[in-house]
C-alpha cells in the first residue's frame, strides 16, 4: 500500500514550481488498526491460556472484563483518527500488548493466591488500566500543540518538587518495603514519583533549549574535552541533590538513580559534551558509595546484590530471599518456560508488581522474555525517532526524554531481577501492578503520540528543480 498524498496547485516560479503536499493519515491509522487487533488478540489469548492453565476451564468475570477493555482500546483508536491523526501507529499497540501480558500474568498470580473474585489485583489491574487510558486520551484532547508545554516549564518542576515531597508529609505518606514512596488516602494509595518524572521531562526540556548554548559553547579544554565552568555546575548539583535526598529520606535508590539518568541524558543531547556525562557520572557514583558506607537501606541492597546465596544475607530481613527466588524462577523457566499457567510464580515476594519479569521469565521462558524486551526495544526506538524528526529543539528534548525514561526504567528492574546491577523498587512499565505507574506511563504514551503527529503534520514543500518558462510578452514568441 502507497501512501495517499494530497496535492495542491502549483506555484510558479522563475526557479522552478513548488507543490505543497499534504499527507492523508488513513494508511497510518489502518496500519495502527490491524496491530491493535493482533495486540488485542494475543494479550486475550494469553489470558485464555492462564486460566485454562492454572484452572483447567474459563471463568467469565476476567474475560468480561478484558472484552470491555478491549472495547474501550477501539475506541481510543477511533479518537485518535479525530485528535491525531498522523501519529504514530506503533506506539498505542505496543502498549496495548505489554499492558494485556501484564494483566495476564497477575491474574495467574492471583489464581496461585486463590483470589479470584472482584479483590484480586487481576481485577484492579483493569480498571486501572481503563482508568489510564481514559486520562491519556484526555491528555491529548487538552494538549493539542506540545509547545505549550514549553511555557509552563517552571511550573513543571515545581509540579515535580511537590510531588516528591508528599510522601514525606505525616499523615498521608506510607512507607512499603523499606521505601517511603507513597501516600494513602484512605483505601487508595498513590505513588507520585511515578508523575514527578513527566513532570522533570517537561521542565528539563524547556530549561535546556534556553540554557543549552552556555552550557555547551563556554568552558575550558582538558584531555580532549571541553568542561564547562564552575559556575555553569548548577543545574547538575541541584538535581543531584535531589536524587541523593530520594535516597537518604524516601529509601528509594532506584527513583533516584531514575532522575539523575534522565537529566544527564537530556543534557547530553542539548549539549553534544561527553563531560557532562562524565560529571554527572562521577557525582552519583561518589554519592551511591558515601550512601552505601553510611546508610543500612543502601548497605543491605549491595549485599544482597554481590552475595544473594550467603545464608547471613539470605535469611536475614530484607536479604536476598527475593532475589534467589526470582533467579530460581527464572532458571525454572529454561528457553521455552513452563507455559501460562503452569509456573509457580507465587512463591516469589510482590511476584505481581517488583518481580513480574521473573513470573512471565518462568512462565514464557528466555524466548518469550526476549519478545517482550523486544516490545520495549521497539517501544523506545519510536519513541527516539518521534523525538530525533521534531520540528522544535523543545519537542526533540521531551520526545528523547520521555522514551529515554522508559528505557532506563526497564532497565534499572530487569537489571536489578536478573542480578546485573543492585535490585531497586521500581516497576516495569506497562506489565507490573499499580495504578499510580499505568497512569504514569500512558500518559508517556499520549504525549509520544502528539509530538508523533505534531511532526507528520507539517505540509511537506516540494521544490520542482527543473526551469519553468516565463511567459514573454503578446507578439513576441513567448510562452503563452
Amino acid at each position: 500500500m502507497t501512501a495517499q498524498v494530497a496535492e495542491t496547485a502549483p506555484r510558479t516560479t522563475l526557479t522552478g514550481t513548488i507543490r505543497i503536499r499534504l499527507r492523508t493519515p488513513a494508511r497510518r491509522r489502518n496500519i495502527e488498526l490491524v496491530l491493535l487487533l493482533g495486540a488485542i488478540v494475543l494479550s486475550g489469548g494469553a489470558l485464555v491460556l492462564v486460566e485454562f492453565g492454572a484452572l483447567g476451564h474459563l471463568g467469565g468475570l476476567l474475560l468480561a472484563l478484558d472484552a470491555g477493555l478491549a472495547a474501550l482500546v477501539l475506541a481510543g483508536h477511533l479518537c485518535l483518527r479525530v485528535v491525531a491523526p498522523e501519529a504514530d501507529p506503533f506506539v498505542f499497540p505496543i502498549a496495548v500488548l505489554l499492558n494485556g501480558l501484564g494483566i495476564a500474568e497477575i491474574s495467574r498470580i492471583d489464581i496461585a493466591k486463590g483470589l479470584t473474585g472482584w479483590d484480586a489485583a487481576g481485577v484492579r489491574q483493569i480498571a486501572w488500566t481503563a482508568i489510564a487510558i481514559v486520562v491519556a486520551f484526555a491528555v491529548l484532547l487538552l494538549i493539542r500543540n506540545h509547545r505549550v508545554l514549553q511555557r509552563y516549564r517552571y511550573i513543571a518542576m515545581l509540579v515535580a518538587i511537590v510531588l516528591l515531597l508528599l510522601p514525606a508529609l505525616p499523615g498521608i505518606g506510607r512507607t512499603i518495603s523499606g521505601a517511603r514512596v507513597w501516600i494513602g488516602i484512605g483505601p487508595f494509595s498513590f505513588q507520585p514519583g511515578e508523575l514527578a518524572k513527566i513532570a522533570l521531562a517537561v521542565f528539563f526540556a524547556g530549561y535546556l533549549v534556553t540554557a543549552r548554548d552556555s552550557l555547551s559553547m563556554v568552558g575550558r579544554t582538558f584531555l580532549g574535552m571541553r568542561f564547562p565552568r564552575v559556575r555553569d555546575l548548577g543545574p547538575i548539583l541541584v538535581i543531584w541533590v535531589l536524587a541523593m535526598a530520594v535516597i537518604v529520606f524516601q529509601h528509594d535508590l532506584g527513583t533516584a538513580l531514575l532522575y539523575f539518568g534522565l537529566f544527564l541524558v537530556m543534557i547530553y543531547i542539548a549539549t553534544g559534551r561527553a563531560s557532562w556525562v562524565i560529571i554527572g557520572l562521577v557525582l552519583f557514583a561518589g554519592g551511591a558509595f558515601v550512601a552505601g558506607r553510611s546508610l543500612g537501606y543502601v548497605a543491605g541492597r549491595f549485599d544482597s546484590w554481590l552475595a544473594p546465596f550467603d545464608p547471613a544475607v539470605y535469611d536475614k530481613a530484607g536479604g536476598s530471599y527475593q532475589l534467589v527466588q526470582g533467579l530460581f524462577g527464572l532458571a525454572d523457566g529454561g528457553l521455552v518456560g513452563t507455559g501460562l499457567g503452569q509456573g509457580s510464580p507465587d512463591i516469589v515476594p510482590l511476584a505481581e508488581s517488583d518481580y513480574i519479569i521473573a513470573s512471565l521469565g518462568e512462565e514464557l521462558g528466555l524466548i518469550g522474555l526476549f519478545a517482550i524486551l523486544c516490545l520495549y526495544l521497539l517501544f523506545v526506538s519510536r519513541g527516539f525517532r518521534i523525538g530525533l524528526a521534531g520540528q522544535d529543539d523543545f519537542g526533540r528534548l521531551l520526545g528523547v526524554g520521555l522514551s529515554f525514561v522508559v528505557a532506563l526504567q526497564v532497565f534499572i528492574v530487569i537489571g536489578g531481577v536478573t542480578r546485573v546491577i543492585p535490585l531497586t523498587g521500581l516497576t516495569t512499565p506497562f506489565l507490573a501492578a499499580g495504578g499510580s505507574s499505568l497512569v504514569a506511563n500512558w500518559i508517556i504514551v499520549a504525549l509520544l503520540l502528539r509530538l508523533s503527529d505534531s511532526v507528520r503534520s507539517q505540509p511537506q514543500w516540494v521544490i520542482d528543480a527543473s526551469p519553468t518558462p516565463v511567459p514573454g510578452p503578446a507578439g513576441a514568441g513567448g510562452a503563452a
